[in-house]
């Protein structure tokens, strides 16, 4: 069984400490143009982890990502009957 995941997108001062944020999560990403960090953890555990790490000196906020919310499963798309006409008959 997949345990479910979620991203949690980390903002820091400095990026010198990106190293001590590595055991919380398995870390995706990281930015040095605009310090920030991507990385994922367990979706039942993602409160926790966001109290504990919002409290570390070096970080300026902590965002979880809305992906997996998302709806990702879409509906076929009606094609208008004018340029259904057109594409018949190469117009």
């Amino acid at each position: 069984m997949l345990t479910k995941r979620q991203g949690l997108v980390i903002w820091l001062r400095n990026m010198k400490n990106v190293r001590k944020l590595r055991k919380y999560g398995h870390m995706i990403y990281a930015s040095k143009k605009q310090k920030y960090i991507l990385i994922y953890v367990n979706q039942d555990e993602i409160e926790d982890y966001m109290k504990t790490i919002e409290e570390l000196p070096f970080v300026t906020k902590v965002e979880p990502s809305f992906k997996p919310f998302i709806k990702t499963e879409y509906e076929k798309a009606s094609i208008d009957k004018a340029k259904e006409y057109d594409i018949r008959f190469g117009m």
